[in-house]
């Protein structure tokens, strides 16, 4: 999570709304392209924790405030310098869960936009995906000296060929909504004031089913992929990146405006 192309500092929220059993999870931040800041990361921990125990909710939307972005990640300035100091559980408390990995409610990501870096890493915790004409898909994190830290190592390879996600972390190269549906990352393409609604029939097909099957369906797929210990090593090797010189030169280099020097130390 390191991309935020915007110079607003504004505080964001995350807002929780809950209408015929379907949770809405707005990220609203949309001066800045919907950056999470810290603040930020807490509160949505705080609304996951909420939709994964509240009986009335049988579906959870997940979406980006505005018509710009999903989300372009963490908020660059003030998340970096803090996870480069060592402290990486300002973004993950445990290291061995991601976001959603232990929500079993189907949630599905409504995406009107930049979907970057950790906004990515959100998508990736998510089971459908529903995507705007004009919508980009990408993990910079590379480029700029760090590495996509949320579960995109261990979430990529299991969503998508090896190659498609190999270019993805390696390449740091965007893609756009019809190659994001070439490739499988995301199920439909439809245009921008389509998103929610096409999100919501969804949400509402889901939540008319029976919410014990439902949601043991979904329990069963993802404990068998067994991900818990591959979160503890993607963190532990996070770790190591972060304390090298070069995790501090590329987050700076971005905010100047100019291409990074590195050291490979």
């Amino acid at each position: 999570m390191v991309d935020n192309p915007a110079d607003d500092t504004a505080d964001g929220d995350v807002r929780l709304d809950l209408s015929d059993h379907v949770a809405t999870i707005t990220i609203d931040r949309p001066s800045a392209h919907n950056a999470l800041t810290v603040d930020m990361i807490r509160t949505l921990a705080a609304a996951i924790d909420s939709v994964r125990g509240d009986d009335e909710v049988r579906a959870v939307i997940v979406t980006g405030a505005g018509d710009k972005a999903f989300s372009a990640g963490g908020d660059l300035g003030e998340l970096i310098p803090r996870l480069t100091a060592g402290e990486l559980e300002v973004l993950i408390p445990d290291a061995s869960k991601r976001f959603f990995s232990d929500v079993y409610k189907p949630i599905i990501a409504a995406v009107n936009g930049f979907c970057l870096a950790g906004g990515l890493e959100i998508l990736l915790g998510t089971d459908l995906r529903i995507a705007a004409d004009h919508a980009t898909f990408g993990l910079p994190e590379v480029h700029w000296g760090v590495i996509p830290g949320g579960g995109s190592h261990v979430r990529l390879p299991q969503q998508l060929a090896w190659p498609q996600a190999m270019h993805l972390l390696l390449a740091a190269e965007s893609i756009d909504a019809a190659e994001a549906l070439r490739i499988g990352l995301i199920n439909e393409v439809v245009a921008p004031d389509e998103v929610m609604p096409r999100a919501r029939e969804l949400a509402q097909k889901i939540a008319a089913h029976a919410p014990v099957a439902v949601q043991t369906a979904k329990e069963i797929a993802v404990k068998a992929l067994g991900n818990e210990p591959r979160f503890n090593l993607e963190t532990a090797l996070n770790e190591r990146v972060l304390a090298t010189r070069d995790a501090r030169e590329g987050p700076r280099a971005f905010i100047e405006k100019r291409q990074p020097r590195y050291e490979g130390k």
